[in-house]
Protein backbone atom coordinates (compact mmCIF):
# COMPACT_ATOMS: atom_id res chain seq x y z
CA UNK A 1 0.00 0.00 0.00
CA UNK A 2 1.94 2.87 -1.40
CA UNK A 3 1.53 6.27 -0.64
CA UNK A 4 2.39 7.35 -4.49
CA UNK A 5 -0.41 4.79 -5.60
CA UNK A 6 -2.79 7.21 -3.83
CA UNK A 7 -1.58 10.56 -4.44
CA UNK A 8 -0.41 12.29 -8.00
CA UNK A 9 1.76 15.20 -8.60
CA UNK A 10 -1.23 16.91 -9.68
CA UNK A 11 -3.29 16.78 -6.80
CA UNK A 12 -0.65 17.89 -4.37
CA UNK A 13 -1.25 21.80 -3.41
CA UNK A 14 2.03 23.06 -2.10
CA UNK A 15 0.95 26.73 -1.31
CA UNK A 16 -3.59 27.21 -0.68
CA UNK A 17 -5.19 30.02 1.43
CA UNK A 18 -8.10 29.46 2.86
CA UNK A 19 -10.35 31.51 5.77
CA UNK A 20 -10.97 28.72 7.51
CA UNK A 21 -12.25 24.99 7.63
CA UNK A 22 -14.95 25.21 4.48
CA UNK A 23 -12.57 26.90 2.24
CA UNK A 24 -9.92 24.27 3.17
CA UNK A 25 -12.03 21.68 2.52
CA UNK A 26 -13.69 23.61 -1.06
CA UNK A 27 -9.64 23.98 -2.27
CA UNK A 28 -9.38 19.81 -1.32
CA UNK A 29 -12.39 19.14 -3.69
CA UNK A 30 -11.49 21.00 -6.30
CA UNK A 31 -8.05 19.47 -6.46
CA UNK A 32 -10.15 16.14 -6.41
CA UNK A 33 -12.64 16.82 -9.05
CA UNK A 34 -9.60 18.56 -11.21
CA UNK A 35 -7.81 15.29 -10.79
CA UNK A 36 -9.74 12.37 -9.66
CA UNK A 37 -11.59 10.49 -13.26
CA UNK A 38 -13.96 8.13 -12.87
CA UNK A 39 -13.64 5.30 -16.53
CA UNK A 40 -16.89 5.67 -17.82
CA UNK A 41 -18.43 7.96 -16.14
CA UNK A 42 -18.59 11.97 -16.22
CA UNK A 43 -16.23 14.17 -13.85
CA UNK A 44 -16.53 14.50 -10.75
CA UNK A 45 -17.95 17.78 -9.73
CA UNK A 46 -16.32 19.76 -7.00
CA UNK A 47 -19.44 20.31 -4.94
CA UNK A 48 -20.21 16.70 -4.59
CA UNK A 49 -16.96 15.75 -3.80
CA UNK A 50 -17.14 19.15 -0.79
CA UNK A 51 -20.51 17.84 0.36
CA UNK A 52 -18.86 14.29 1.23
CA UNK A 53 -16.22 15.65 3.08
CA UNK A 54 -18.65 18.12 4.91
CA UNK A 55 -20.76 14.64 5.54
CA UNK A 56 -17.94 13.13 7.16
CA UNK A 57 -16.91 16.29 8.90
CA UNK A 58 -20.27 16.22 10.39
CA UNK A 59 -19.78 13.29 12.33
CA UNK A 60 -16.85 14.63 13.90
CA UNK A 61 -13.65 16.49 13.25
CA UNK A 62 -10.73 15.11 10.79
CA UNK A 63 -8.28 17.20 12.34
CA UNK A 64 -5.91 14.39 14.23
CA UNK A 65 -3.37 17.17 15.96
CA UNK A 66 -0.24 18.82 15.47
CA UNK A 67 -1.96 20.70 12.97
CA UNK A 68 -2.42 18.10 10.66
CA UNK A 69 -5.98 16.84 9.16
CA UNK A 70 -6.93 13.97 7.01
CA UNK A 71 -10.37 14.68 5.52
CA UNK A 72 -11.80 11.43 4.38
CA UNK A 73 -14.52 10.15 1.64
CA UNK A 74 -16.12 7.89 0.23
CA UNK A 75 -16.84 9.04 -3.56
CA UNK A 76 -19.41 6.50 -6.21
CA UNK A 77 -17.77 5.99 -9.09
CA UNK A 78 -14.16 6.08 -7.41
CA UNK A 79 -12.06 2.93 -9.03
CA UNK A 80 -9.28 3.27 -6.53
CA UNK A 81 -8.09 4.78 -3.29
CA UNK A 82 -6.99 8.25 -4.14
CA UNK A 83 -5.76 11.44 -2.13
CA UNK A 84 -5.06 15.12 -2.11
CA UNK A 85 -2.68 16.87 -0.54
CA UNK A 86 -2.52 20.36 0.91
CA UNK A 87 -0.59 23.00 2.67
CA UNK A 88 -2.12 25.73 3.57
CA UNK A 89 -0.26 29.25 3.75
CA UNK A 90 -1.74 30.28 7.10
CA UNK A 91 -3.20 27.86 9.99
CA UNK A 92 -7.37 27.39 10.25
CA UNK A 93 -9.40 26.38 12.90
CA UNK A 94 -10.42 22.47 12.20
CA UNK A 95 -11.89 21.32 15.59
CA UNK A 96 -8.93 19.19 15.55
CA UNK A 97 -8.19 17.09 18.91
CA UNK A 98 -5.80 19.55 20.00
CA UNK A 99 -7.80 22.55 19.36
CA UNK A 100 -4.70 23.82 17.39
CA UNK A 101 -5.05 24.91 13.89
CA UNK A 102 -4.47 22.99 10.50
CA UNK A 103 -2.07 23.96 7.64
CA UNK A 104 -2.06 20.22 6.42
CA UNK A 105 -4.17 18.40 4.78
CA UNK A 106 -3.72 14.72 3.63
CA UNK A 107 -7.24 13.88 1.87
CA UNK A 108 -8.10 10.45 1.45
CA UNK A 109 -11.01 8.91 -0.85
CA UNK A 110 -12.23 5.71 -1.02
CA UNK A 111 -14.33 3.82 -3.62
CA UNK A 112 -18.23 3.63 -2.38
CA UNK A 113 -17.61 -0.26 -1.41
CA UNK A 114 -13.92 0.11 0.18
CA UNK A 115 -13.76 -2.51 2.77
CA UNK A 116 -10.68 -2.58 5.14
CA UNK A 117 -8.29 -0.71 2.19
CA UNK A 118 -9.78 2.27 3.61
CA UNK A 119 -9.06 1.85 6.81
CA UNK A 120 -5.24 0.62 6.28
CA UNK A 121 -5.04 3.47 4.35
CA UNK A 122 -5.87 6.31 6.89
CA UNK A 123 -4.03 4.31 9.65
CA UNK A 124 -0.56 4.65 7.73
CA UNK A 125 -1.26 8.79 6.39
CA UNK A 126 -2.06 9.13 10.69
CA UNK A 127 1.07 7.21 11.22
CA UNK A 128 3.13 9.34 8.77
CA UNK A 129 2.26 12.35 9.59
CA UNK A 130 2.42 11.84 13.26
CA UNK A 131 6.07 12.30 12.74
CA UNK A 132 7.52 15.68 13.99
CA UNK A 133 10.40 15.37 11.21
CA UNK A 134 8.22 14.07 8.27
CA UNK A 135 5.38 17.63 9.58
CA UNK A 136 8.43 20.05 9.27
CA UNK A 137 9.71 18.60 6.31
CA UNK A 138 6.14 18.98 4.27
CA UNK A 139 6.26 22.53 5.54
CA UNK A 140 9.24 23.78 4.17
CA UNK A 141 9.19 21.94 0.85
CA UNK A 142 9.48 24.34 -2.07
CA UNK A 143 7.39 22.45 -4.12
CA UNK A 144 4.57 19.50 -4.92
CA UNK A 145 7.69 17.47 -6.63
CA UNK A 146 9.07 17.60 -3.13
CA UNK A 147 6.47 17.07 -1.29
CA UNK A 148 5.41 14.01 -3.40
CA UNK A 149 9.15 12.84 -3.06
CA UNK A 150 8.66 13.23 0.74
CA UNK A 151 5.91 11.25 1.10
CA UNK A 152 6.93 8.75 -1.52
CA UNK A 153 10.67 8.04 0.51
CA UNK A 154 8.55 7.10 3.73
CA UNK A 155 6.74 4.62 1.62
CA UNK A 156 9.81 3.26 0.47
CA UNK A 157 12.04 3.53 3.71
CA UNK A 158 9.27 1.55 5.29
CA UNK A 159 8.85 -1.26 2.56
CA UNK A 160 12.49 -2.13 3.12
Amino acid sequence: MDIGDWLDRSAIAHRSSADGKRQALAAVAEIAARTFIRPGLPPFKASEVFDALVEREAQGSTGVGRGVAVPHARLPGLDRMRAVFVRLDAPVAFGAVDDQPVDLLFALFAPEHAGSEHLRALARVSRLLRSEEMRQQLRLARNADAIHALLNQDTEASAA
